[in-house]
């Protein structure tokens, strides 16, 4: 033991140590105790330190801006728009006293995110507008046309409503969406009067899909529907205005092209080189424009970056090069500025001229800040000009956060310019005797470039492809080598000179090579298409794992130490917590018309009173299913007769879909549970999911838990939002569905007549 006495600081306690020196071994040690997590400490922060530099806080405000804007839309209802703008400007004030300070990073980000909250409310409130709820199969309307789209079927176009006249009141629509016969569209610009039967914007297919009726509402659209009969030219009792005149200059100027273009090419090379140039790619065939997403170039079809950049691009370099014939300029005169000024024009056209899409906007913005760079001698791809661009996107249109093409080109366009800033400085850097040089020499590097490019853009929208489309690519690169090469310096080049050339009547050539370009194109497609795992199916899953994923992707972009893998840990970790998902076992539309039930085989199979392909083809993509909404497979083991169906689920439960209304007392006895679009009766011994029910909270996914089944709604309890009003009862929603302990077995045999599945079609 130690010796109690006075220590050399001259207080009372214990000196020595134990056990006694004197009682160490020859040879021995004392333990020391030795912390790890000092020098890891230390190291964090470090990191951290490093990360929060001078000039590293900019790229982070768009991703707090849009975390507010996320906030906004995870609303159960309405924000107070007063609020939410005067905690902004007071987080804002904040920010602006405590500048010098070191809070001010913090509280920056806290006001950037009031701030996206804050904006997004306000653009609601701006484009408040009525939303239809019921369905309305007649209704007279008279309003201006202001867009139209050609489409392979049928043509399409909205309506700014000027009067409607319905025999039952209905709240004031400002727009409308229309589908007519092919080939009878009205022109851009005209005022029209047409009866229509009128349906409410459709909502989510199934809980967490991607709700239209929300992309609708901030269109101005507040219903979709069909018009009857002729439709009407009228004299306008008013003009337009500006914007209308502005929409129908554009529109015949699309028209235009699309004339032009169809003097030299047809079918599918007409439709993808319109597209290219005008954005309206609608009158693509079904089989070539699934055939460029299963290869992994269906980004082609949108005008996005890569339009954008090619446009500038070529414009730019061929100002350069013409301007540099003349010495006298060269010397004199900054020709690459008046070379950046000309191409961002020329993006500006395309960008009118393409129609101004939400992708197309933020390529715009983004190519503008880069010429803008060049113009005052700043440089150019830099993740500043990439935050620059997303504020600029998400001020004027913050509802375009939840849009696919939004999240997988800002996605892709951060793995791209952290590979130039990040990784080609560093990958192409090579001795001058190295064997890296002599490939360079030979366009290796090139190769190499366009190959990175490829991979790090094709990874970062996975979780965005997989998320809404229920894809992925797994052949993207090799469709991407094959053909963006002939795409870059063919297909494009040769479309911008036929748009020069057009007024003069030289255009036909350069259609012509445009032509060449897209048939490689196509045959590129239908190739990677046709090989074998080309079809990547990803079952659905929730936004907390996409909500992770992209966490991981904006750590692995923006931040430079090693802290950066902290997003690769974030990516494996959504990865797996997606496929552990559990799919459900019964899904019901909104209508209760359509009933997809988990069979014993493991796959859905299908009960509906009224066929509807376009949910089908969205049940089945979300359970990464290949067959088709038409497949018979899909009527397996269901027996229908003109009461209603029935078939067995996994579970061994019979699950009933009742048509008439004799056909649910035959139900509540045989069936586990009932769906149906009619009354549930009040004595019914099995679980009935009924008209009402549908009403308040849409389509259902039910998934089997011990007792009864777990309960998803497109539209829980207490959701209220101006495009999808809550319904007057609504309460909160069921989570839990019990169902009898044991049903008992219908007494017919379950496997439909070949009769029965005819009649069905």
């Amino acid at each position: 033991m130690a010796e109690q006495g006075i220590t050399p600081g001259g207080k009372r306690g214990y000196a020595g140590t134990w056990p006694p020196r004197a009682a160490i071994p020859a040879g021995g040690y004392v333990p020391v105790r030795v912390s790890i997590w000092g020098p890891f400490v230390e190291t964090l922060r470090q990191w951290v330190r490093a990360e929060a530099g001078a000039g590293r806080l900019l790229p982070w405000v768009p991703v707090a801006f849009g975390t507010g804007i996320a906030f906004y839309f995870a609303a159960e209802h309405e924000p107070v728009l007063s609020v939410a703008a005067a905690v902004a400007i007071m987080l804002c004030l904040l920010a602006l006293l405590l500048r010098r300070r070191r809070a001010f990073p913090a509280v920056v980000m806290l006001a950037a995110v009031a701030a996206g909250f804050a904006m997004a409310t306000w653009k609601t409130a701006r484009v408040a507008h009525g939303v239809l709820a019921r369905p309305i199969f007649s209704v007279t309307l008279t309003g201006f046309v202001e867009t139209r789209d050609i489409r392979e079927k049928t043509d399409r176009f909205v309506l700014r409503v000027v009067s409607m006249e319905s025999q039952r009141e209905v709240p004031k629509l400002e727009r409308v969406r229309l589908s007519v016969k092919k080939g009878t569209a009205p022109e851009v610009g005209s005022f029209v009067e047409l009866k229509a039967r009128l349906m409410p914007p459709l909502g989510p297919q199934r809980p967490g899909s991607y709700d239209f009726g929300r992309d609708l509402y901030f269109q101005g659209i507040g219903a979709s529907g069909f018009a009857m009969g002729a439709v009407k030219t009228r004299e306008p009792p008013a003009t337009g205005g500006f914007a209308l005149r502005y929409a129908a200059f554009m529109q015949g100027l699309r028209d235009a092209i699309d004339a032009r273009i169809r003097t030299t090419l047809d079918g599918d090379q007409r439709a993808i080189a319109t597209a290219l140039l005008t954005g309206r790619r609608d009158a693509i065939t079904t089989p070539v424009n699934d055939a460029m997403f299963i290869s992994g170039l269906g980004h082609v079809l949108s005008i996005s970056g890569y339009h954008m950049a090619v446009v500038a691009g070529v414009v730019f370099f061929t100002i350069r090069a013409l301007l540099a014939l003349f010495p006298a300029l060269t010397a004199g005169h900054p020709i690459k500025k008046w070379a950046a000024a000309a191409a961002l024009v020329a993006a500006a056209f395309y960008l009118m001229l393409s129609g101004a899409e939400v992708a197309t906007q933020r390529s715009f913005f983004m190519t503008a800040v880069v010429l803008i760079a060049v113009i005052v001698d700043r440089r150019a791809i830099t993740f500043r000009t990439l935050a620059v661009a997303a504020l600029i996107v998400l001020a004027i249109a913050p509802e375009a956060l939840v849009h696919p093409s939004f999240q997988m080109s800002f996605a892709a366009t951060l793995g791209l310019v952290a590979l130039v800033q990040i990784g080609l400085p560093n990958l192409l850097a090579s001795p001058d005797h190295s064997v890296t040089a002599r490939v360079a020499l030979w366009g290796g590097r090139e190769l190499m470039v366009l190959m990175l490019a490829s991979l790090v853009a094709g990874l970062a929208t996975t979780p965005y492809a997989a998320f809404h489309f229920h894809r992925v690519t797994p052949y993207g690169l090799l469709a991407n080598l094959a053909a963006m090469p002939v795409v870059s310096a063919v297909v494009m080049p040769a479309g911008l000179l036929g748009l020069v050339a057009m007024p003069f009547g030289f255009d036909g050539v350069f259609w012509a090579i445009m032509g060449f370009g897209i048939d490689w194109m196509i045959l590129v497609t239908q190739w990677v298409a046709a090989l074998p795992g080309a079809v990547g199916r990803m079952a659905a899953f929730g936004t907390g794992p996409l909500i992770v994923a992209s966490a991981g992707i904006i750590l692995l972009g923006l931040l430079r130490s090693p802290l950066r893998w902290s997003g690769a840990v974030l990516l494996v970790v959504a990865s797996v917590w997606a496929l552990l998902v559990p799919q459900p076992d019964v899904l019901v539309s909104a209508d209760g018309r359509n009933v997809a039930v988990r069979g014993g085989d493991v796959r859905l199979h299908l009960m509906h009173s009224a066929k509807d392909v376009f949910l089908v083809k969205e049940w089945l993509a979300a359970d990464a299913d290949a067959r088709t909404a038409t497949d018979a497979s899909l009527g397996e083991g269901v027996s229908c007769d003109p009461g209603g169906c029935v078939t067995q689920g996994l579970g061994g439960a019979f699950v009933a879909l009742a048509i008439r209304p004799e056909a649910l007392a035959e139900d509540c006895e045989r069936a586990a549970l009932i769906v149906t679009a009619r009354p549930a009766p009040k004595d019914c011994a099995a679980s009935v999911i009924d008209a009402e029910r549908l009403r308040r909270h849409g389509a259902l996914v039910l998934r089997r838990i011990r007792g009864g089944y777990a309960i998803d709604a497109v539209k829980p309890g207490g959701i209220d939002r101006p495009w999808s009003p809550a319904v007057p009862g609504d309460g909160e929603s069921e989570t839990t569905l019990r169902v009898p302990a044991s049903a008992p077995r219908p007494t017919v045999d379950a496997t439909p007549a070949e009769s029965d599945l005819q009649g069905e079609d």
